[in-house]
């Protein structure tokens, strides 16, 4: 949940942003270091008197500038692919849900499943200002979910923070995310990508909850449930065959 004056990233509620979490602590450690290492040598440098103004060549300190960075940026790449690895490995998911931006407001397709289509607009609330939307987005957590995102008019931006996703909703084109939510909450995102006047007023509400409650809202919701109940029991013997 977003907090007033936070500094810091949102609670995590997937591996994936776990996995950024980490590597943005592992790199700012990194980034720590070098800045007091180099502020360092400035002040030794500036406060010495004996340095030598004629000095044309040092091997062992040129070595030593190049190869210190060299192996700071090797730390770093290291975790950055293995996390760019992550963020793009595809799994059998056990629901797909459909995406579109629209200005401004989004819709929400589960396309395996018939009659299930929402728009989730923004609305008017004291408790959560600017982020209450018509309708919640509902996945099951610690369920494989694909998400295929484009846009009908401009280009948009579906991100939820602590979800560690952020992809843009291009006119003509599918992106595709997989996400597995570790447990149930609610979260919150936006647009964010500049899409026109209303861009401030595109909010994203996704509830996750247990399977059995998902399938709960769903029927509360007037959807069919069982169609929904029947696609997870024959996905579900399918993985285990």
């Amino acid at each position: 949940m977003p907090m007033w004056n936070k500094l810091y990233f949102q609670n995590s509620n997937s591996p994936i942003m776990e996995h950024l979490m980490f590597f943005h602590d592992h790199s700012m450690m990194i980034i720590i270091i070098a800045t007091i290492m180099t502020f360092y040598i400035m002040m030794n440098s500036i406060m010495n008197k004996k340095n030598n103004r004629f000095l044309s060549e040092a091997n062992q300190m040129e070595i030593f500038w190049t190869t210190l960075p060299a192996i700071m940026l090797m730390f770093i790449a290291i975790p950055s692919l293995k996390t760019l690895y992550l963020m793009e490995e595809s799994m059998n998911p056990s629901i797909t849900i459909k995406t579109m931006g629209l200005q401004w407001f989004w819709n929400y397709e589960y396309s395996e499943l018939k009659n299930i289509k929402l728009n989730s607009m923004i609305m008017k609330s004291n408790k959560i200002r600017i982020m209450n939307t018509s309708n919640k987005l509902m996945i099951p957590s610690m369920t494989p979910t694909r998400m295929l995102i484009t846009s009908k008019d401009v280009i948009h931006s579906w991100t939820i923070p602590s979800l560690g996703v952020k992809v843009d909703a291009i006119p003509g084109r599918m992106n595709q995310i997989f996400i597995m939510i570790k447990r149930p909450s609610i979260m919150l995102g936006q647009c964010s990508e500049i899409c026109g006047a209303g861009h401030s007023f595109m909010p994203i509400m996704l509830e996750s909850s247990s399977m059995n409650m998902f399938l709960k809202n769903i029927s509360l919701s007037g959807w069919k449930s069982i169609s929904l109940l029947n696609y997870f029991m024959v996905n579900t013997l399918n993985e285990n065959l």
